[in-house]
């Protein structure tokens, strides 16, 4: 199984957008999850985030962040998924 960078969002949020910005400025690969749309998403969100859904939320293999930065966000796909980590 590969490990992805899975960010989980909903509509109008402006940290999500920042951080969606950020990523893809970095050219780090990952995928969305509506917390709106998908149940899962939303319970997985309620489970990292005390009970709350705090968005952006991102799961890199084993670790969960609820609003990180960009660097938090690499630091985790460097110790969790290195391989997915930009060539320079």
């Amino acid at each position: 199984m590969t490990t992805e960078v899975l960010v989980h969002v909903r509509p109008g949020c402006p940290f999500c957008d920042m951080l969606r910005s950020n990523l893809k400025r970095s050219g780090l690969p990952y995928r969305e999850l509506d917390i709106w749309q998908d149940p899962a998403a939303a319970a997985a969100v309620r489970a990292a985030a005390n009970g709350n859904e705090t968005v952006p939320t991102v799961n890199v293999g084993s670790t969960w962040m609820v609003n990180p930065s960009i660097q938090q966000v690499l630091a985790a796909v460097k110790a969790e998924a290195p391989e997915l980590l930009p060539q320079k």
